[in-house]
């Protein structure tokens, strides 16, 4: 009786971890952006790799984190991003979603920045 009971627990536990595991993240190398430069009236999709400084125009930016929900969820993903203006310092910093751009995008009077994809 001791053996079954151990089993079945021995079983729910492996399921409540697979079930645990299946709510994961996935991280990715790359944070693909939307960049418009409303001066200009120009839009430019941009790369950056996490955890890299990359300057484009008057915006430096570096890509923190990248994520990918996990494959069996409904595909969303997220980035944690700093920018700053090279005459204003730093004018954003926090996550953003793909899903959703309009929760937290950066709207700056010169630039708007969303969230692509992440590879």
């Amino acid at each position: 009786m001791k053996k079954v009971l151990l089993t079945v627990l021995f079983a729910l536990l492996v399921v409540a971890g697979v079930t645990l595991n299946a709510s994961a993240y996935i991280d990715r190398q790359n944070a693909v952006i939307r960049i418009m430069n409303k001066a200009a009236g120009k839009v430019q999709i941009v790369t950056l790799p996490v955890g890299k400084e990359v300057q484009y125009e008057k915006l430096n930016m570096m890509a923190r984190a990248c994520k990918q929900t996990d494959p069996f969820d409904a595909e969303d993903f997220f980035m944690f991003i700093e920018v700053s203006k090279s005459d204003a310092g730093k004018i954003f910093s926090g996550w953003m979603s793909a899903n959703e751009p309009g929760d937290n995008p950066l709207q700056n009077a010169d630039y708007d920045l969303w969230l692509v994809t992440c590879e």
